[in-house]
């Protein structure tokens, strides 16, 4: 009776020992997450209020409403639309080539992986400014893409590819692509192949497989690279820019417009505040249908 007595004031003992150790850890990863903190906050938060403060100033100085009333003028709303149509379109087509593409290059190995994967990021060695221009180039009346059409007899005359919405989707979509299959490929090949194999022993077919058992674990890839080209997308302003030839205008196009050119600070960040928190908005609807804590091993 004794021994178990002791026993039991042993293993309280220990696990107040190891309450207070875990608390101690605890307490030293919080103060090395301090800098990173402060960085944040310095670089995102203060410049966040800042433009906040700002889209309530009026031109007379005083608090005012006025920044945002003027929001709803048939030129902000069509270039609000416009910009989320983009960034929808964008973003569909970076899963339609970039899961493919990632699902490609989990299954090679990993030598000729690390050789394909080089053309994936190749991309990022070039300014997005010259890749637009190349963009330019090929798309433009005369340029590669429709002489080779026309050369081949598949239209009879140039189409216009360039200074539309089709070309601004294009550019943006060759420049975002990658930010698509580097987070895919990344979930891709921490997946154990031995589920594969117990789903084809239970007599599940490979696309049966791939469907119920691959798909799912990939889904926190495919979640990470949505997000990251949607937002990019939102914010993007040079490819429209150039390639949009003055026809296609974003939401960034105009808070540029606002300063740039009318040096309204006020509505430039109303416009910028906005677009915040419809974004914001949006991750907090797809976090409640798709459940994305669950995805990353939430509760």
């Amino acid at each position: 009776m004794t021994g178990m007595v002791a026993a039991a004031s042993s293993g309280a003992a220990d696990a107040s020992y190891f309450a207070r150790a875990e608390r101690k850890e605890a307490r030293s990863f919080a103060l090395l997450a301090v800098p990173g903190l402060v960085v944040i906050g310095l670089l995102l938060i203060v410049p966040v209020g800042w433009l906040f403060v700002l889209s309530f100033i009026g031109k007379d100085g005083g608090v005012s409403l006025e920044n945002y009333a003027r929001l709803a003028q048939p030129v902000y709303v069509i270039t609000f639309v416009t910009t989320f149509q983009i960034a929808g379109i964008v973003t569909v087509g970076s899963i339609l080539l970039g899961y493919p593409v990632a699902y490609l290059l989990s299954q090679l190995s990993p030598r000729a992986a690390a050789i394909c994967m080089i053309f994936v990021i190749l991309p990022f060695w070039t300014s997005v400014l010259v890749r637009t221009y190349a963009w330019l180039v090929l798309l433009q009346r005369r340029g590669l893409i429709n002489s080779w059409l026309v050369s081949l007899g598949i239209i009879n005359e140039p189409i216009p590819l360039v200074n539309n919405f089709i070309g601004t989707t294009i550019g943006m979509l060759h420049v975002l692509l990658p930010f698509m299959i580097l987070p895919l490929y990344s979930s891709m090949k921490t997946i154990d192949t031995d589920y594969l194999k117990a789903a084809s022993s239970c007599g599940a077919s490979p696309m049966r497989a791939f469907w119920d058992v691959f798909f799912p674990l990939s889904r926190p890839g495919l979640f990470a690279g949505t997000v990251l080209v949607f937002i990019l997308s939102l914010g993007f302003y040079l490819t429209p820019a150039l390639l949009g030839g003055g026809r296609v205008s974003m939401w960034s196009m105009q808070i540029a417009t606002n300063v740039s050119t009318y040096s309204n600070w006020g509505a430039a960040s109303a416009l910028g505040v906005l677009l915040l928190v419809v974004t914001i908005a949006i991750l907090a609807a797809l976090n409640k249908v798709f459940r994305v804590d669950k995805l990353y091993g939430g509760r």
